[in-house]
């Protein structure tokens, strides 16, 4: 199935504008920040509303790209090695490209959509059938218009099953899906409220999602979802498909399917084929329930044996479908992926590893992929070719197959037959200063490599979701005027959330500049290889040697730091960056306006320096009853900063707008806006609520449970009083860990098992008692501090404060871990 460069004519509607070598097309990429040096792939380039692909040609050109399909002119001059294909529009070829792929795939093609439960159905799809057959499935969440013609291209020959999930936001799109996917088999999950605001209706969301399944001949849904059987029968040639509509309400159905908790798990009892079928599943909850159920009827239909089916059930478990980046010992940083292990997987694994910036040395732990339909001695050396890219130190096999790499692969291998053989290597030879990709099949336990190397402090951890920190930088940069910049604040430990880890997730998604308080911040984020632009807001004297030595440019506020920044540096020859403060109104720090001529006198002293920006603080940005002071500062920052730019003879970047100044006043952005708490999903002003996504979920976990009988007392002081038999837990987490002792006495509630408990008694330093009488609970479960619900807001108001605190006042003793789905 591979393509020649040369044979996109055949395929897409466009032209060769310049061939210098007919490369086989290996794989695409539209990310230029995920494009592998690759002479053999194919870059796509598309216009986003922010980025434009075609602007990251040359610096693609000098890392080894040299397929490049364009939908707009370029000097091809530039580039006399390279492959240029031209079209009109570069996604419409993206979906071409994956539609020939599709077609040309004989293999069963499985389509999922639903509003939840897509990927997991596909992943435990996936594991139930490659018992038996060859299978690929999408890798992670790739559903969308542009995600699923990704995953297309990788359809091959060999594979018996192909699994695909379709995801829409709005009207029209599924169409465009359908067309490039054409699913045999459907499952339709079910249907919730996401991206409600994309469709008119509930009942016309439906039936979009069911587009997706026009040219089916097997639909298999649940019932009790009234608006996706009524969309699926709105089909046409409905008489043509087969409908296998499951319930778990309506006995009448032809598949009612009956539960009874056992307990470990639960049994499944299915009618199919005029046969019952009862199977037994590890879990209890509603949602691992259903999907498995879909899951459960489309292996009835294709007939695989119970048995198998039976055997592969009991390692069935709820999956982690996250890259998770978290602190391991001896100053390691961990990139924990075990999901699944097939050579796509493994790309967007290493293509997020590579983002990774903490430490140049790099280690990579594989065990042997399994399932992948080729022969050892070809998927070794495409693994070889693929991980030499990616200037490892280290590649660590588990396995008795993965040894061919050495074959292949020029870097330091070592290979152990499996996990506890390496576990007991690694007690010897521990790693240190290392950021380390794990990666394994299940049936290898990677679990435990992971537990030996990370960094164990205690039960409560803060895990911050990448992928909504981008959804929130991208609603704020949405509402940006063109060619305006963003500025993003990672003062104060990033709010609470680990400045170098944002700091490097902020740079991938090429933010221009970062702000922090001290120059010990900034020199944190350079240490762990940040290279952005960096500016410090509190420089102090005894700093200086810092900012020159780690390129950080300080604010100068006052005559007093500009004149000892000026003393510092007047024998640099290189002119150095500053950025000027002004006090429009805050009256925090800044050049007052009667100050404007002295600072001029100084900087026509100072011809080492140079003026960056200029920028001013709004005092009352937060509510809508200060508007008008607002506006004035606006005026007065205006017309000081155009007297400087008329004093120094160019014209640095302004700003002046924080997180909520972005919401209330699109006329002052200037040069660059400053974003903030906005970036982590709080929302000050409240004009956007829904629309931002909560960054942070501070969860603990259950360490004891206690039967109470009345007139006990609970804590310290005795400030908790049983006033009727009551239970309580006590959770691993206090005021040490940030958890305010103002919570204290019911005034905060945590969430265990979906159910809220509220604080009995005084919040203590290390832990904390609340209420469960009225909740199933036992120790060892989780337990929400918060994240959606409590949500951080409602946690600040109630104890009459703002969510700045509560996310800032997280102490460092509590774990992060990063993630992105």
């Amino acid at each position: 199935m591979k393509i020649e460069f040369s044979s996109l004519t055949n395929i897409l509607n466009g032209e060769v504008y310049q061939l210098r070598n007919d490369y086989h097309i290996e794989n695409i990429f539209i990310d230029s920040r995920n494009t592998i040096a690759n002479s053999k792939n194919l870059f796509i380039a598309i216009k986003g509303e922010r980025h434009n692909g075609h602007n990251f040609i040359e610096e693609l050109y000098f890392k080894g790209i040299r397929n490049f399909l364009i939908d707009q002119d370029i000097s091809i001059k530039n580039y006399p090695e390279a492959n240029f294909f031209k079209v009109t529009d570069s996604i419409v070829a993206l979906q071409a490209l994956a539609g020939y792929k599709r077609k040309i795939f004989k293999g069963n093609l499985i389509g999922i959509t639903g509003s939840n439960g897509k990927t997991i159905v596909k992943e435990w799809l996936g594991k139930l059938i490659e018992q038996v057959y060859s299978v690929y499935r999408s890798p992670r969440s790739y559903n969308s218009q542009v995600g699923v013609p990704l995953s297309l291209w990788h359809l091959n020959h060999y594979q018996d099953y192909a699994i695909i999930e379709a995801g829409i936001s709005q009207m029209g799109e599924m169409g465009k899906l359908e067309a490039i996917i054409k699913p045999k088999i459907g499952i339709y999950t079910n249907l919730g409220t996401a991206h409600d605001e994309g469709f008119p209706s509930l009942e016309e969301k439906a039936n979009q999602k069911a587009k997706l399944f026009k040219n089916s001949s097997t639909i298999i849904f649940c019932k009790d979802f009234p608006e996706i059987s009524n969309a699926l029968h709105n089909l046409p040639e409905i008489e043509e498909k087969e409908f296998i509509g499951w319930s778990f309400e309506d006995n009448t159905s032809n598949y009612f399917v009956e539960t009874e908790e056992r307990e470990i798990g639960t049994a499944i009892r299915i009618p199919y084929d005029e046969q019952f079928h009862i199977f037994h599943v590890p879990f209890k909850d509603y949602a691992s329930l259903e999907n498995i159920t879909h899951c459960l009827l489309l292996l009835l239909h294709e007939g695989l044996p119970i048995k198998i089916i039976q055997n592969t059930l009991n390692d069935i478990r709820p999956l982690n479908m996250r890259l998770e980046t978290k602190k391991g010992k001896n100053n390691t940083y961990l990139v924990d992926d075990s999901y699944n292990n097939d050579l796509v997987g493994l790309d967007t694994a290493l293509q997020f590893f590579s983002q990774q910036k903490q430490f140049p040395k790099r280690v990579l732990i594989l065990s042997d992929l399994l399932e992948t339909g080729l022969s050892s001695e070809v998927l070794y050396q495409q693994l070889a070719e693929r991980i030499a890219l990616e200037n490892l130190n280290l590649v660590v096999g588990v396995g008795k197959e993965i040894k061919m790499l050495e074959k292949f692969y020029d870097g330091e291998v070592l290979v152990f037959s499996d996990t506890s053989s390496f576990l007991k290597y690694e007690k010897e030879n521990a790693f240190r200063e290392a950021l380390i990709l794990i990666k394994g099949a299940r049936k290898f336990n990677f679990e435990s490599i992971v537990q030996r190397l990370e960094q164990k402090i205690h039960g409560t951890v803060l895990e911050i979701d990448l992928n909504k920190i981008t959804h929130n930088l991208n609603f704020y940069r949405s509402r940006l005027k063109p060619n305006v910049k963003t500025m993003v604040m990672v003062k104060a430990f990033a709010y609470g959330s680990s400045s170098h880890e944002i700091a490097n997730w902020l740079e991938f998604q090429n933010v221009d500049y970062l702000a922090v308080a001290y120059a010990d911040e900034g020199v944190v984020l350079r240490q762990h290889g940040i290279q952005l632009p960096i500016m410090v807001m509190n420089p102090d004297p005894r700093s200086f040697e810092l900012l020159h030595q780690y390129n950080l440019e300080p604010e100068l506020y006052s005559q007093s730091i500009f004149k000892d920044y000026a003393s510092y540096t007047r024998n640099y020859n290189n002119r150095l960056k500053i950025h000027l403060k002004l006090d429009t109104g805050m009256h925090r720090l800044g050049f007052e306006n009667h100050e404007l001529d002295h600072l001029k006198a100084l900087l026509k002293e100072t011809p080492q320096l140079k003026v960056a920006s200029i920028f001013s603080h709004l005092a009352g940005s937060d509510e809508a009853i200060h508007n008008g002071f607002s506006a004035q500062q606006a005026l007065s920052f205006k017309k000081s900063a155009d007297e400087i730019i008329d004093f120094l003879g160019y014209k640095p970047l302004l700003h002046l707008l924080n997180s909520p100044g972005i919401s209330r006043f699109p006329d002052y952005q200037f040069g660059m806006v400053r974003l903030g708490i906005g970036l982590y999903g709080v929302d000050p002003t409240g004009l956007h609520s829904g629309q931002l996504q909560s960054v942070s979920l501070l969860k603990t976990v259950v360490s004891q449970v206690k039967h109470i009988t009345k007139g006990s007392t609970i804590g310290y002081a005795r400030k908790g009083r049983a006033i009727e038999d009551m239970k309580t837990a006590t959770i691993s987490i206090g005021y040490a860990d940030g958890f305010n002792r103002k919570f204290s006495q019911g005034v905060g509630q945590v969430m265990i098992n979906g159910k809220l408990a509220p604080v009995i008694g005084n919040v203590c330093m290390d832990m904390t008692m609340v209420d469960v009488t009225n909740i199933d609970c036992m120790a060892g479960d989780e337990v929400i501090v918060f994240g959606e619900k409590p949500n951080i807001s409602e946690m600040a108001k109630a104890i009459d404060t703002i969510p700045y605190e509560i996310l800032t006042n997280i102490s460092e003793r509590v774990k992060r871990v990063f993630y992105t789905e």
